[in-house]
């Protein structure tokens, strides 16, 4: 009967226990560089380049996988909805996002990572605007819009959105001007107007 000797048996052990090491060696390594405070966060000094792709497909993959619970949008060529939503985004998000004709602003020029400039588009779905615009994003500037705004003004700046890119400044304008300007009531009347509706296309994923 063939034998094991006792160097051959410790080899798997020893192996797995480097590894184990090795573990252990690079979490306290990390903890050590988090708490020295060497990592400059100041937004005025860029992140390396691995950093921010990490950041950027760790954000880019979480929106797309909670915006699949989603449910399909509501009309978003409803003239209304349009005209209301731009209104809001005027408000709400001009200050960071810009808008057609519009110079950039300082707080645009502040920001790290710049907030994305919507006034030329974006390749964001109707579902991912949604979410992003109803949960925010962490550490970003974007703030959770869906704790003082319902989801049938979400779904409003989303078709505002879907139509931003092709417009002139004079027709953002326009379309500024026909906007509703008391949004409590403009709420109210979509709610009752469009609760049912709107309710089944709210999404169903948690933050």
């Amino acid at each position: 009967m063939n034998s094991i000797s006792p160097a051959s048996r410790k080899g798997p052990g020893r192996i797995i226990g480097w590894i184990i090491g090795l573990v252990v060696l690079f979490v306290l390594a990390i903890l050590a560089f988090v708490y020295s405070g060497l990592y400059n966060v100041g937004a005025d000094s860029p992140h390396t380049k691995l950093v921010y792709w990490l950041l950027d497909t760790a954000r880019d993959r979480s929106v797309a996988a909670r915006a699949e619970s989603v449910l399909p949008p509501p009309d978003l060529q409803d003239k209304d909805r349009i005209a209301a939503g731009s209104g809001l985004y005027a408000e709400m998000c001009t200050g960071c996002h810009l808008a057609p004709g519009m110079e950039k602003t300082e707080i645009s020029q502040g920001l790290y990572p710049a907030a994305p400039d919507f006034s030329h588009g974006n390749d964001l779905t109707p579902r991912e605007q949604f979410w992003v615009i109803k949960h925010g994003i962490k550490a970003s500037g974007m703030a959770a819009w869906g704790k003082t705004h319902n989801d049938t003004l979400i779904w409003d700046m989303v078709a505002f959105l879907q139509q931003e890119g092709n417009l002139s400044p004079e027709q953002y304008q326009a379309l500024v001007k026909s906007a509703p300007e008391d949004h409590d009531e403009m709420m109210e009347d979509q709610d009752a107007n469009h609760g049912d509706a709107d309710h089944d296309h709210a999404d169903q994923a948690q933050p």
